[in-house]
């Protein structure tokens, strides 16, 4: 596959190993799961079969031996999105296999300043996603396979001052 022809839902149906994900928005309410989102900040229940797509993908992939994993950048306090994404979307995509971080910089620098979104299929190919400023995806570039090394060396970075998921909730779970 040429690199001009690849788009990022076409990574997902050909990585081989894994997709990592790095989040650093603190909203992106405007990028997905709008009804859900509303549902949540209205107090209601998670709805029957919230996200139930990408739970299936995510299943099928980890099923055949893949793995999906990120790792998101964020300070506390949690904005309600994030309220929402992590209690909800994390909470709810573990139960299908997906992996899940934190980097909190909420007491200490952020090793990744000025780096944004990206998807890293299989260690090689980068996708940088990018945002409008009031979190609406606006698309992803998939970028030539020697762009590649930058991405692994912020995805290593991201795992290296990251924590569990699970853990962190825990301690920090609103």
């Amino acid at each position: 596959m040429t690199t001009s022809s690849r788009t990022l839902g076409s990574l997902f149906d050909t990585f081989d190993r894994e997709a990592f994900r790095l989040e650093t928005l603190d909203d992106y309410s405007r990028s997905g799961s709008v009804d859900a989102y509303r549902a949540f900040l209205a107090g209601q229940d998670r709805p029957d079969g919230y996200n139930a797509d990408w739970l299936e993908e995510v299943k099928g992939l980890v099923d055949s031996g893949r793995r999906i994993y990120r790792v998101h950048v964020l300070t506390r306090p949690l904005t309600p999105y994030l309220r929402f994404e992590l209690g909800w979307g994390y909470v709810t995509n573990a139960t299908a296999g997906e992996e899940f971080f934190i980097l909190d910089a909420t007491d200490r620098p952020n090793p990744l300043v000025g780096v944004g979104d990206f998807w890293l299929f299989d260690s090689v190919t980068a996708a940088p996603m990018s945002y409008d400023h009031e979190g609406k995806f606006l698309g992803a570039d998939v970028l030539p396979d020697d762009r590649g090394p930058e991405y692994v060396t912020h995805r290593d970075t991201a795992l290296a001052h990251a924590v569990p998921f699970a853990n962190w909730w825990a301690e920090h779970g609103e």
